[in-house]
Order: C-alpha cells, then sequence, then structure tokens
C-alpha cells in the first residue's frame, strides 16, 4: 500500500538558479544608487528591500515587482535626483533577468525522474505567470509533472485548496523546497512532510520562518542526489502510521 500519494517540488533554487540573478542585480542596483549617495549612510540594501517587502502585496514575487520596487527605491534614496538614464538601466537588468537561461542544478532531472517512478509529482511555484511559464518550458523537467501550479503565495491555505483540489489528505504529500517559510512551514503545520534543500542564497523575505529544525516530518538535505533516499526514508516512517489508520 502506497503511504506517500504525491509529492510536490518547488522550482526556483530547488530546481534550477534564480537567487543568484537576483543577487546580482541587487550589487548593479547599488552600484547604479551609489553614483548619487553615500551608501554607507543610507542603507541602500534594507530601503530596498523595505519597498519590495511593502510592494508584494500589489506587484507580487518575480522579477517585474522586482524592477518597479528597485525604480521606487532608487527615486526615494536620492530623492529624486536619479536621471532617466540610470532608471532605464535598472529597467534593463530586469529584462536580462528574464531572458536569463535556465540552469537547472546539479543532479536534479535524475532525482526528479526517479522520484516519478515512484509517486506522483507536482510542480508548485510562484512569482510572475509568464516568467514562471517560460523557465519551466525550457527547463525541459515540465512532462515529468503531472501538475504545474503557479500561485501568487505558497502558504498554508494555498496548500490546502491544492491537497483538496488533488484528493490527497496532507499526511500523504510531501513537499521539497528550499525555502522554510513557503516550502517547508505551511506543509508541516497541515500535517505533511517536508524535505528542505537549502540554497547557498536566500532572499531576507523567505528567511522568515518558523524554527521547525525538531520537527519529526522533516528531513534535510545537501543536493538533490539525495532526494530519492530521503523520500524513501519518509515512506519507511510513514508506513506504520499508515498501516494503524
Amino acid at each position: 500500500m502506497a503511504v506517500i500519494d504525491m509529492v510536490g517540488f518547488d522550482a526556483d533554487d530547488t530546481l534550477w538558479r534564480s537567487e543568484d540573478y537576483f543577487h546580482a542585480a541587487q550589487e548593479e542596483f547599488e552600484r547604479i544608487v551609489g553614483r548619487h549617495v553615500d551608501l554607507g549612510d543610507t542603507g541602500v540594501r534594507d530601503r530596498l528591500y523595505a519597498v519590495e517587502k511593502g510592494n508584494i502585496a500589489v506587484f507580487g514575487y518575480g522579477v517585474k515587482g522586482m524592477a518597479l520596487s528597485m525604480v521606487e527605491a532608487a527615486v526615494d534614496i536620492t530623492d529624486g535626483r536619479i536621471p532617466s538614464r540610470d532608471l532605464h538601466r535598472v529597467v534593463q537588468i530586469a529584462k536580462d533577468m528574464l531572458r536569463h537561461p535556465v540552469d537547472l542544478l546539479p543532479g536534479v532531472r535524475e532525482a526528479v525522474e526517479t522520484i516519478a517512478a515512484e509517486h506522483a509529482v507536482v510542480l508548485i511555484t510562484k512569482g510572475d505567470l509568464f516568467h514562471q511559464e517560460a523557465k519551466v518550458r525550457d527547463s525541459g523537467l515540465s512532462s515529468l509533472f503531472r501538475r504545474i501550479e503557479i500561485v501568487s503565495e505558497k502558504d498554508a491555505g494555498t496548500y490546502a485548496r491544492l491537497l483538496d483540489e488533488f484528493g490527497i489528505p496532507a499526511d500523504r504529500f510531501v513537499m521539497v523546497g528550499n525555502s522554510l517559510r513557503s516550502d517547508i512551514v505551511p506543509v508541516l503545520r497541515l500535517g505533511g512532510w517536508g524535505v528542505h534543500v537549502p540554497y547557498h542564497l536566500t532572499w531576507a523575505h523567505e528567511n522568515e520562518a518558523d524554527d521547525v529544525s525538531a520537527h519529526p516530518r522533516l528531513r534535510q538535505v545537501a543536493s538533490a542526489a539525495e532526494l530519492p533516499q530521503a523520500l524513501r526514508g519518509i515512506v519507511a516512517a510513514a508506513a506504520p502510521a499508515a498501516l494503524a489508520g
């Protein structure tokens, strides 16, 4: 009897690189603004994050929201002195990010293929619809997933809705991802399982999460290559409870 019916995968920084490009864009933004203000006195990084965080409810996640927040922050930080050519450069940074090729992380394809041979797999990602659709298409992985869900937020309510649509109870679902806030904590709260695959860079917003390091339904792996074994371990751990039920 199967005890895990479905495995969900995050996309950005779980299957392919993403935060690296946001980090590089942040550094370029600071260089642009640094032509007009003393970065040491203005706390550019903190002020940009404050603008981005405040705009999530308006623009959502992704490159386009980041670019609009950068423009707003640049005008605010420089008291409107930043010239149009520099604002144009900020827009160009965003365009370059939207056109960047998809770079799969090592071992991802093999791991997803192995897990897909044993479980139904779905992709659950958030961000700009057009950009996420393009990345999924260009990744070459789309045929492996039973469903691809691009959502505006990844919280307990969103996962509960999706699990209801899938017809799967939470305790038979595993979510794999790099973000504790978006991929792991909400699923654990619902009674599901989580496999955390940390990435070397994480946006500050995604670091704002409860400490679940000791949670019994959480597993952590260092790379995609360890995912199939981690899933088999979850199956073994979930089996006694399933039999008892």
